[in-house]
């Protein structure tokens, strides 16, 4: 569905059930209560329709961003390399004070776990609103919005044909069959060359949200969660980054787990230095948090795929994230942040079939 000036609405393009209201309510951090948590909603399970039809092909987003650009004065648009494919990627800039410190949100490193994309879209929206466009006076905001464009796209070297979703596939891996989040200490791949060379290495950076999407089964306390976090847990990582990165989860675990429809869990992760979450702490100082949602846009595995009732909450977790670190960073809040929920946050354990 699209307006006259040839705009996508935003009710139908991503929002599953919940629609405009409950995302535009996520912009203000504030979540009203909901019939059941997002941990509840549908999996695949042969019954629900995965469409991949609803989400922001590569160029859709694309002219979205551009969009905003024109329309907001703080917002930057820089192209920071291309894919394998020959597809620019995006880095959409808020860098209003040098003085300030800085954030970074990654989404899409893995192609088929777009829903972060759909909320980074709807948070740069909201940037450009009177309501959160003051928080720009406290923080520098940078986003890359899908670093693997060509497994977005479903343009890729490798047979999709086992993929569950209709439309266009999305997978995991770049055109070449890599694994993004695996090459960030050689960095062979050109969309981890881009990240490193032109990101990472350009910019004063303190912190960094890496987004990512898991399987739709992931369970804590018996209930199947929202999402899930997790620190840097390599050995090599500075004590002072790590807190960083354990205030970083503070805010974010304080502002979805009350929600009622959000529930998050300790992510399993290794400690291997080629992810992103561990070694981009230990080679730039930068405080990291990764970020799982539940469920993936497309997959091989059923288990992995979440019927598409749960889009909305999933977005509105997103945006309520980016929201939320930007507003403790800006108001200087994150210094103080609780993580003693650390301690007790139980490991999420994976929920067998029913």
């Amino acid at each position: 569905m699209r307006n006259q000036a040839g705009q996508k609405t935003i009710s139908r393009r991503s929002f599953g059930l919940l629609g405009v209201t409950s995302v535009l309510a996520a912009s203000g951090v504030a979540a009203a209560p909901s019939a059941f948590g997002v941990g509840e909603g549908p999996g695949y399970g042969g019954n629900e329709t995965v469409n991949t039809s609803i989400l922001h092909t590569y160029d859709e987003l694309v002219a979205e961003l551009k969009t905003q650009a024109a329309k907001q004065s703080a917002l930057e648009l820089e192209v920071i390399g291309q894919s394998v494919k020959g597809r620019d990627l995006y880095l959409a800039k808020y860098l209003s004070n040098p003085a300030n410190p800085t954030i970074l949100f990654l989404t899409q490193q893995h192609g088929n776990e777009q829903l972060t994309t759909e909320g980074a879209l709807e948070f740069i929206k909201s940037l450009g609103t009177g309501k959160n466009r003051s928080v720009l006076k406290g923080v520098n905001i940078l986003i890359v919005p899908m670093l693997n464009a060509d497994g977005a796209m479903g343009d890729v070297n490798f047979s999709l044909d086992n993929y569950i979703a209709k439309g266009r596939h999305l997978t995991r891996y770049n055109a070449n069959e890599v694994d993004l989040n695996r090459d960030h200490i050689v960095k062979v791949q050109p969309e981890t060359q881009a990240l490193h060379n032109n990101v990472m290495r350009k910019y004063k950076i303190d912190y960094m949200i890496d987004l990512h999407h898991q399987g739709a089964r992931s369970q804590r306390d018996g209930e199947l969660v929202s999402g899930s976090i997790l620190y840097p847990t390599t050995a090599n990582v500075d004590a002072t980054v790590l807190e960083g990165s354990k205030r970083l989860g503070a805010v974010v675990f304080h502002a979805i787990d009350p929600t009622g429809w959000g529930h998050l869990g300790r992510y399993v992760g290794g400690t291997a230095e080629t992810i992103s979450r561990n070694g981009i702490a230990v080679e730039y100082g930068i405080s990291t948090l990764l970020f799982e949602m539940r469920g993936m846009s497309d997959h091989e595995y059923e288990p992995y795929v979440l019927g598409q009732k749960s889009n909305g909450y999933l977005i509105k977790q997103t945006v309520v994230t980016l929201t939320a670190t930007t507003r403790a960073i800006a108001d200087g809040s994150i210094a103080t942040a609780d993580t003693s929920f650390w301690d007790t946050l139980a490991e999420q354990t994976s929920r067998g079939e029913e």
